[in-house]
């Protein structure tokens, strides 16, 4: 299954952004607040927006990639590169498109760029995130817990 990436495009793909962040919130959103179906919409479009506003400025040059699946947008890599690390801001699938291997085969393709440049790979996990099978199988390590995240790490000394 091949994979592409290609620069998110604004504001063309903030329509394909916002639908993805919402698809990965409206889970938790949908048990946890007792609000109509557009309520919890609007709700989390606003949060996307914030989210959104956040990263274009804290990370103003980082790779901020569509994930592209022939001509199909599927999701979303945000890579900021330090001098010790590649940091992932936000990796994230539409549903239809998760537990098919496919973020296995993105986080390779990062740990084999982080492995060729000597730097290691970190990035916030929340607790509850079912990646975090993933990250563990790929050998992150657990190196900070705020509670609602790990921060994970994979170096290449291991």
């Amino acid at each position: 299954m091949k994979i592409e990436y290609r620069p998110i495009q604004l504001p063309t793909d903030l329509d394909f952004l916002r639908k993805l962040y919402i698809s990965t919130r409206w889970e938790e959103v949908a048990v946890l607040l007792d609000w109509t179906e557009q309520q919890k919409l609007n709700f989390l479009s606003e949060q996307f927006g914030f989210q959104h506003a956040h990263y274009m400025e804290q990370y103003r040059d980082a790779d901020f990639m569509v994930i592209m699946q022939r001509e199909t947008q599927i999701g979303r890599l945000y890579k900021d590169y330090r001098s010790d690390e590649i940091r992932i801001i936000d990796i994230a699938l539409l549903p239809e498109y998760r537990g098919k291997g496919i973020g296995s085969q993105i986080m390779q393709g990062v740990l084999a760029e982080a492995k060729k440049k000597d730097l290691a790979v970190r990035i916030h996990v929340e607790r509850n995130n079912p990646a975090m099978k993933l990250y563990d199988g790929l050998g992150f390590k657990k190196i900070g817990d705020t509670g609602v995240y790990y921060f994970m790490e994979w170096s290449s000394t291991g």
